[in-house]
């Protein structure tokens, strides 16, 4: 699929560094939920859900943008109407909607908590824990099926 036009390789190379990014973001969160969820001190709580927005996660909300272009960019052996697209496009829906719904609310309320009292409770930082896990396997799924594209 690589060299199909010079625009196509760009975008794959935009496609792969937002994926790699978003998958490094969560993968920071789950380790910040992890360190609430072992009792953190007060001030390492502090520094890992600062009192603010998390913009960065919203990166993953490009991919399907620069998937969109590939497609487009691309030759026949690239279109919606493949499975593995179809299967990959859904986890991704799937992932943005828990990200919206569950970790970026979760992770909010954590971060008020922090702020308010100091630290978390350890059970608060498990499932916020297991929510970043559940983001974490939609996201493998659909790079398993990028990759491998059955």
């Amino acid at each position: 699929m690589l060299a199909t036009s010079v625009t196509f390789d760009l975008v794959l190379v935009v496609h792969i560094l937002l994926a790699v990014a978003s998958i490094a973001i969560f993968v920071v969160l789950r380790s910040a939920a992890a360190s609430v969820a072992h009792g953190a001190s007060a001030e390492v709580q502090g520094q890992k859900f600062p009192p603010r927005r998390n913009w960065a996660a919203r990166l993953f909300h490009l991919l399907p943008i620069t998937g969109m272009i590939m497609v487009g960019a691309g030759d026949s052996s690239l279109s919606f109407s493949h499975a593995w697209l179809m299967a990959a496009t859904l986890c991704w829906v799937l992932a943005a909607g828990h990200l919206e719904a569950r970790v970026l609310p979760a992770e909010r309320r954590l971060s008020t908590t922090i702020a308010e009292q100091g630290t978390a409770p350890a059970a608060d930082g498990k499932r916020f824990g297991l929510s970043v896990d559940v983001l974490l396997s939609l996201v493998a799924v659909a790079f398993v099926l990028m990759v491998w594209q059955p």
